[in-house]
């Protein structure tokens, strides 16, 4: 790797384009280094992981008005949408936008962790739709995949958003624009221009992750990737972004991160050194965020010592600032401990997730939020027993380089009113690449099938899988055989009104034709 170092430049400086951050990952972008055969089995798992998540999704309430909307865009040979079979299509852009709210919803695909948060994960559906809409290979669409996790871990080394209230998905606009960049062959000008406007829509801040937590946190990263796939498309037919965007004196580095005086080192492949960024990223093998995952798996072996939770005098969890301070205590959110919290607000409780780990000793990515579950009155006198403290030891876990020590789970202290103390502590999820039970292609696929069961008819269960397996094979206009069909009557509508729904929800051009007239 080779680290760039990141500063604010005055206009009287002229800072030269090939010394921008943003030329620099459009270098990266167009290397055609091959993919190493790692890689490229590890992007295979992740199309399994994302798929199997949104087969979960597609009836969630997001995710049909975003589909819905995806439906007034039809597009004859554009992209597929999840759900939908292959004979829907639609604009890429709207794909990116329906798919990647699909992929989110749950909060239940991958995860990469380090001076940012991230979900690399949600580089595909942008990826995949323009690549099926550009009738791309899957070899392409690997190469494009490779470099949109690439260059987002990467930013997520280096650059630290949140600390500012910056949502992570600013690194995911350029990250997807650099990986469509790869995908279609672009010249450097061109993707530094799409990175550069990209990154321009795509920030915001994150109480879309504070608080009472909506629904948008399911569509802030399908927005993301929806805009990216705009920039490239503007920038193709020759539009320019502001400049620099990252640098400038007025830019990114200088009014919404470390200012003026801000310095990063940010770490990128060098020309011919192949794109390994994925295999440092982790898959969930439960629906909540990832910094709960080992905590879960500790706290269901944990939840077996004890008889009665009444008999639990107090709960403290010693974790990282992370930890602590997004979805623990540290964050002094009341909603964290509110039993009539939205879905979205508990999977970013620490606290209610302990709770119900310790009691139930397994996690289900509907029913472990079900408002009945949650307002279940031993576990609301647990989970308000229960909370966070940062130690320097979990953090320093938390921001270790080396592989080897990286960790991002924790210790529980159970202490009993009789006086007598549980306590255990977990590194790493099971499912994490050194944990106890490492994650190999049949736990995606396992995975897959235990989601798709009962959405999805086992011979299309069997076809995707198939097909997916395939991938680095697939010819050129075949990519739309990774679509999936759920059958018509099993797959539900918004009926809601919106400008694109208006009156009676149906696919097709017809409500394109009726968005037309009421936008005129």
């Amino acid at each position: 790797m080779q680290y760039h170092d990141v500063r604010v430049h005055p206009e009287s400086d002229r800072l030269p384009r090939a010394e921008q951050l943003a030329w620099k990952i459009a270098q990266v972008a167009t290397d055609p280094v091959g993919v190493e055969d790692s890689v490229a089995d590890m992007i295979v798992n992740r199309m399994i992981d994302n798929a199997a998540v949104a087969v979960a999704s597609v009836n969630r309430h997001p995710v049909m008005s975003a589909r819905a909307e995806a439906l007034a865009h039809v597009r004859p040979g554009g992209a597929t949408l999840f759900g939908m079979g292959p004979d829907v299509r639609v604009h890429a852009e709207w794909a990116a936008w329906a798919n990647g709210t699909c992929v989110r919803e749950l909060d239940y695909h991958d995860t990469f962790l380090a001076a940012e948060y991230s979900h690399p994960g949600d580089n595909i559906p942008g990826i995949l739709a323009v690549a099926q809409q550009c009738q791309r290979s899957g070899a392409d669409l690997i190469r494009g995949i490779a470099t949109g996790y690439e260059i987002q871990i990467d930013l997520a080394r280096a650059i630290c958003l949140h600390q500012h209230k910056i949502d992570h998905v600013a690194h995911l606009g350029p990250s997807v624009a650099a990986g469509i960049g790869t995908l279609l062959r672009l010249p450097p000008a061109i993707v530094y221009q799409a990175i550069g406007q990209a990154l321009h829509v795509t920030t915001a801040t994150r109480q879309s992750r504070k608080g009472e937590i909506s629904s948008w946190k399911a569509y802030a990263p399908a927005h993301a990737g929806k805009m990216a796939v705009e920039a490239v498309d503007r920038a193709m037919m020759g539009e320019t972004s502001p400049t620099p965007i990252y640098e400038g004196e007025d830019g990114v580095i200088a009014w919404m991160l470390d200012g003026k005086t801000a310095q990063y080192r940010v770490p990128l492949p060098e020309a011919g050194e192949p794109k390994r960024a994925i295999l440092s990223s982790f898959t969930k093998e439960h629906s909540a965020e990832y910094q709960s995952q080992a905590l879960i798996d500790l706290a269901f072996r944990m939840g077996r010592r004890v008889n009665d939770w009444d008999d639990v005098q107090d709960v403290l969890i010693e974790t990282s600032h992370h930890t602590h301070y997004v979805i623990g205590t540290g964050s002094n959110d009341p909603q964290k401990f509110d039993p009539n919290a939205s879905r979205e607000t508990l999977d970013h409780s620490i606290m209610y997730i302990v709770a119900v780990a310790l009691q139930d000793g397994a996690w289900h990515q509907v029913k472990s939020y079900a408002p009945e579950r949650a307002r279940r009155p031993d576990t609301v006198r647990l989970w308000r027993k229960i909370h966070t403290v940062e130690t320097p030891e979990w953090t320093a876990r938390y921001h270790e380089t080396d592989p080897n020590r990286k960790a991002f789970g924790g210790r529980i202290i159970i202490r009993m009113k009789d006086g007598s103390v549980i306590e255990d502590e977990l590194a790493v999820a099971n499912a994490h690449t050194l944990g106890a039970t490492p994650w190999k292609r049949a736990d995606y696929i396992g995975k897959f099938r235990m989601l798709a069961d009962g959405v999805v008819p086992q011979q299309e269960v069997e076809r995707f899988l198939q097909v997916v397996q395939s991938l680095p094979d697939l010819k050129a206009g075949e990519l739309h055989r990774l679509e999936i069909l759920v059958p018509r009557q099993d797959l539900q509508q918004n009926t809601a009104e919106g400008i694109f729904n208006f009156g009676q929800v149906q696919a097709g051009a017809a409500v394109g034709r009726q968005s037309a007239e009421l936008m005129s």
